[in-house]
């Protein structure tokens, strides 16, 4: 069972390195769940050494997005490519809410690297159409918490996803694990990967006037959750 760790910050970036993570996924603005990263801090995790999975999200929200917002995704993604990232993390829906093959078949033949798909898929109206569609057109892995918007409610149906799979696509769970939970999800679901950001809400630059609330990594967590994951491998 491979550990990602999701990266927002320059400190969970070097805990990463340190805490000998197996990947990471790449992003900024984690409170908004996620935006693509700035080229500068993908080189930095690129110089690192680690395995390193970029992601690709132009705004917040949901995952039906305009031409404009396509493009953008298509551009970044070349990017991406250029820079040598081992992977890319994307997800594009139609207004259907069902797969956009015709997007997805894009990206997948503009990259030549890893794709996973990420929790997009947890807004689909139906998923086990999309699971084939994806493992039939080479797509690597899903990250999703079994279709609900955290994950303790969805291991019944991550389970269903491994069992579907058959090993053809990596099933990654993520989106809310925890202490109290992650036990539960590997022994049940028993995922290819675990997913988590380690974060708490902390108050950043307290005596600043543009202090704010945000999720900032806390390393003692990840350590935490990382005991965990590695007993059960």
């Amino acid at each position: 069972m491979q550990i990602e760790l999701c990266v927002a910050s320059v400190e969970a970036l070097h805990a990463a390195k340190s805490l000998e993570i197996d990947r990471i996924e790449l992003c900024s603005n984690l409170d908004q769940g996620g935006l693509t990263p700035s080229p500068g801090f993908v080189r930095s995790a690129l110089d690192l050494g680690i395995e390193t999975h970029v992601l690709i999200r132009p705004r917040s929200g949901g995952f039906i997005y305009s031409e404009s917002e396509i493009e953008l995704i298509l551009t970044e993604i070349k990017e991406m490519d250029k820079l040598g990232v081992h992977g890319i993390v994307v997800g594009v829906l139609s207004n259907q809410l069902l797969l956009n093959y015709q997007v997805l078949r894009q990206i997948r033949d503009s990259f030549s690297n890893c794709i996973t798909f990420h929790r997009a898929f947890d807004d689909l109206v139906e998923w086990q159409d999309a699971l084939e569609w994806l493992q039939e057109n080479d797509y690597n892995r899903v990250l999703t918490s079994g279709l609900s918007t955290s994950i303790a409610a969805g291991i019944s149906v991550l389970k269903e996803m491994k069992d579907l799979a058959k090993g053809n696509i990596e099933i990654m769970a993520g989106g809310g694990i925890n202490l109290s939970n992650i036990h539960e999800i590997i022994e049940v679901a028993q995922p290819d990967a675990i997913h988590f950001s380690a974060t708490s809400k902390q108050s950043l630059d307290p005596d600043s006037l543009f202090s704010e609330e945000l999720l900032m990594f806390d390393e003692m967590k990840a350590k935490k959750l990382l005991a965990v994951c590695r007993n059960f491998r």
